[in-house]
């Protein structure tokens, strides 16, 4: 079986966020150092590895959009939720890297240095 996760731009997830954002997850899978580093308001951090294992805190119906540095993690991630039942999963295209790009100028970036360095 085939399943199709939904990718939007961050001027797409902004725009959902500016209408409705009271019913919108923003679940942000990257590490704590990562969460610690930057992070998108209003998001909550669950690190990869746990969101299986912690399944039963999200909700299936209402928006989830998985975030995470590029939006490959997230990718993976919203793939399995899918498979598991959830039928409203977003995927953050880019990552925060692309959201401090294109919405907030200010968010702090970084790249394969810092990655070595908390690996």
């Amino acid at each position: 079986m085939e399943f199709d996760l939904i990718e939007k731009e961050p001027l797409e997830v902004k725009a959902m966020l500016d209408e409705s954002s009271s019913s919108i997850m923003l679940l942000d899978v990257r590490e704590k150092w990562e969460f610690d580093l930057c992070r998108i308001p209003e998001s909550i951090h669950m690190p990869i590895a746990e969101v299986i294992l912690r399944i039963s805190e999200l909700e299936k119906t209402n928006p989830i959009i998985i975030i995470c540095h590029n939006g490959r993690r997230s990718l993976h991630i919203g793939l399995e939720l899918i498979e598991k039942g959830f039928d409203n999963v977003i995927n953050l295209k880019g990552g925060v890297d692309q959201w401090a790009d294109d919405i907030d100028t200010s968010m702090t970036k970084y790249g394969m240095k810092e990655i070595l360095e908390n690996s």
